[in-house]
Order: C-alpha cells, then sequence, then structure tokens
C-alpha cells in the first residue's frame, strides 16, 4: 500500500500518494492542521479551487502525466484532474472490503456468482473489488472517460476477462430502460454525485433525482436486493439518512442495515470524515 494521508486542517488535506505528496481541499478538515507549515510546504503539488468550480494544480518540478497506486488490495491508475480529484477515493476501502466480504457470502449462500450493477460507478474502484469476490457488474457511467480509465483499471488488476459489462449513458436513462427490458440484478452499489450532467446534457442534482433512481433500483432488484450499497459526499446526506432512503425504497423489512460514516485515518491515527455510507449484504450484519 502506497497512500498516506498524513495531515489535515484548514479545510485541506495533505497525502502521500505512491510518491508525489499532494495539498488538496477537505471541506470537513474544520479543525487545525497537526503537521508544522514546513512540512506541507514539501508538497509537489498544490490544487487550488476556482470559484467557478473545477481548478488547477500548481506543481514543483513536472506535473506526472499519470502514475499508479496500490492500495484497498486493487492498482489503481492516477491522474491529477482539474477538479482535484485523482481517481483514488481513499475512503472507499472498506466499502470494497464489505462487498469482496458480501459477494462471497452470496455465492456460499446461492451456489451462483451476483449480478451487480454500479451506478455512477466512476474509475472503477466498486466494480473491481466486486468482479475480484466472483460477481458478474454492470459498470454505468456517463463520461466516456473514466469508463475508459475503469477499463484500464481493470487491465491493471488482471480483470480484463472478467463479466463485467462497461456501459457510458446517464444512469437514470439506463435505468429506465433497463427496467423496460425486465433486466433484474441481485444487487446495486451506488455512489451519487452531489451535481452532474449526463452524457447527452441531463442534468443530475441529488436532492432532485436520488428518489428517481432508488425507485428505478428497487425495481431492477425486485424490491429485495441481496446486496446494496449507498454512499454519499453531499451535504444532509449522512449516514441515518441514507439508511432510511435505503428502507424507503426497498424491502428490508427485518433486516439488519450498517451505515456510518466514511473516514480516512491520519498516520497519527486522527480520522478524516469523508461522506457517508449504508449498506446490506447476503448473510452480513
Amino acid at each position: 500500500m502506497n497512500y498516506r494521508l498524513l495531515d489535515s486542517g484548514g479545510g485541506r488535506k495533505l497525502e502521500e500518494v505512491a510518491g508525489q505528496r499532494l495539498d488538496r481541499q477537505a471541506p470537513a478538515a474544520v479543525w487545525r492542521p497537526s503537521l508544522p507549515r514546513k512540512e506541507w510546504e514539501r508538497a509537489n503539488g498544490v490544487h487550488i479551487r476556482s470559484e467557478r468550480g473545477g481548478g488547477h494544480w500548481n506543481w514543483k518540478g513536472p506535473a506526472p502525466k499519470s502514475w499508479t497506486v496500490d492500495y484497498g488490495g486493487l492498482n489503481l491508475e492516477l491522474k491529477a484532474t482539474p477538479f482535484g480529484h485523482l481517481g483514488l477515493f481513499a475512503e472507499q476501502a472498506a466499502q470494497w472490503a464489505f462487498l469482496r466480504s458480501a459477494v462471497e457470502a452470496f455465492q456460499k449462500e446461492q451456489a451462483r456468482a451476483p449480478k451487480l450493477l454500479n451506478l455512477f460507478a466512476y474509475t472503477g474502484g466498486s466494480t473491481l473489488a466486486a468482479a475480484q469476490a466472483g460477481a458478474a457488474v454492470t459498470h454505468v457511467d456517463a463520461a466516456k472517460g473514466v469508463v475508459d480509465w475503469a477499463r484500464r483499471n481493470a487491465d491493471l488488476n488482471g480483470l480484463a476477462d472478467r463479466p463485467v459489462r462497461w456501459i457510458v449513458e446517464d444512469v437514470i436513462r439506463f435505468a429506465q430502460r433497463a427496467k423496460r427490458r425486465e433486466d433484474h440484478y441481485d444487487g446495486v452499489i451506488l455512489d451519487p454525485p452531489s451535481f452532474g450532467r449526463g452524457s447527452g446534457g441531463e442534468l443530475w442534482k441529488i436532492e432532485e433525482r436520488l428518489a428517481e433512481l432508488l425507485d428505478l433500483c428497487s425495481g431492477l432488484v425486485k424490491n429485495r436486493p441481496a446486496i446494496v450499497l449507498l454512499s454519499a459526499h453531499s451535504p444532509g446526506y449522512g449516514a441515518l439518512s441514507l439508511e432510511n432512503l435505503l428502507h424507503d425504497h426497498f424491502d428490508l423489512e427485518g433486516k439488519i442495515l450498517s451505515s456510518g460514516e466514511m473516514t480516512v485515518p491520519e498516520a497519527s491515527g486522527r480520522p478524516l470524515p469523508s461522506g457517508s455510507y449504508a449498506r446490506y449484504g447476503s448473510g452480513l450484519s
């Protein structure tokens, strides 16, 4: 594993990512940094947020075009995007471990591989973790560039031959079409953004469209998912809100859901909150 969160505070985080020391935004880090300023000044890449959205990186020396990190049981290609993302969301490592365990439990119970639908699948961490454990995954994201990125990550992990369908499409449009076809999945994975646009310019706002999407997903799993994972990084979508949403849209009566904050531990052990999750897995509490 060659990722470390070194420090956080003042709305920023300081990371060591496969040889690159980076200073990026972390809105939840409302406390003061622990490390002295000189440690932060050693960062060779600093992301600056633009008031209009996006931003840019300032680099000491040549900017890396791409590089690779080993983290959470996966090898992932990294790129410094204008929005400050790298293609790695370190807080998701615990969810990848959950997916592996849930897929293995399903296979023991059902004697077959589960079919999972991963929406807003981005660079593929959850897709690849589930595929590692034997799941057949339909991976959907509206941006062709990030789906291509996810496919390269599959190659990096020796998973190119696994049963993964790579779909470039607006997630609601895909789910509507899947419902008309009467497609069926054993579980769903969703990590919706606060705001975005689909491949055809469709507008996504989590507060306006998440309930609609969850209703569609409920039909695709016949209302009783064997595996469901919902995570979010949006204000107002805490752990209990996500858990209530799952109970509202899926038949999970009598099922024990787990929910909580996703965190990344600093080198000192202090956790950086990085979104929330709610989940249920076949055979798991």
